[in-house]
């Protein structure tokens, strides 16, 4: 199936150029352009994308609130893939605290994005190597003053659910978590769609996120 893609950005020539870039790879089709926050908003209410690449900074509603207005939407289907030339960790945690589901450069090249595209629409985790570091230093960081979420959601979790969530959020595949535990790679996925549930989560990013924040794993360690 097609991956529909939807490009907020405040500049025309970005716009345009990953729009020519996207178009160009098999599979994926831009289907609309947005502004600033504020259309693109609007543009997923109406449209229903599978993907935004959404810039950051953009005058009005900035890329972090629109991201934060567009997942509180339980309707939308909508993954949003965070593009930036600020890799400051400030940016990284509080745009996957609003929901988005990947995390890249803009100078990554038309391939990368088109990759990016494809993992974020189906639903794995994407930050690129040296945002995932800047990540783990910032949540390091944020432990000690981070109010942390109720602990029931997790107690709702069997122990597998437990152990895979906490794979999760150090970055392995399903296949390598598969090869961790010694199970099927579909015993993973079905654990994995469990856990999203469970959590009202949705995506492998948010259960990262929500594994850190609540204190199930912390840089380094599994607190299982």
């Amino acid at each position: 199936m097609t991956i529909r893609v939807m490009i907020a950005d405040d500049h025309a020539m970005v716009r345009e150029a990953f729009s020519v870039l996207l178009n160009a790879q098999p599979g994926i089709e831009v289907i609309t352009t947005a502004v600033d926050g504020l259309e693109a908003v609007a543009k997923a209410r109406e449209l229903h994308p599978d993907v935004i690449v959404m810039d950051i900074r953009m005058p009005g509603l900035n890329g972090i609130d629109a991201t934060r207005e567009i997942t509180r939407q339980t309707d939308l289907p909508t993954k949003i893939l965070v593009l930036t030339t600020f890799n400051l960790d400030e940016y990284v945690y509080e745009a996957l605290r609003a929901g988005a589901s990947g995390f890249l450069l803009k100078n990554a090249s038309g391939v990368e994005l088109a990759e990016a595209v494809r993992i974020v629409a189906a639903g794995e985790a994407l930050l690129s190597p040296e945002i995932t570091k800047r990540l783990i230093a910032e949540f390091s960081r944020l432990s000690t003053s981070t109010k942390r979420p109720t602990q029931v959601r997790i107690d709702e979790l069997t122990h597998r659910e437990t152990e895979v969530l906490a794979l999760v959020a150090q970055g392995l595949s399903n296949a390598e978590i598969a090869g961790e535990l010694v199970v099927a790679e579909q015993t993973v996925k079905t654990h994995m769609g469990r856990i999203l549930q469970k959590l009202q989560l949705r995506d492998r990013t948010q259960a990262a996120v929500f594994a850190y924040e609540t204190g199930l794993v912390t840089p380094g360690r599994t607190n299982l």
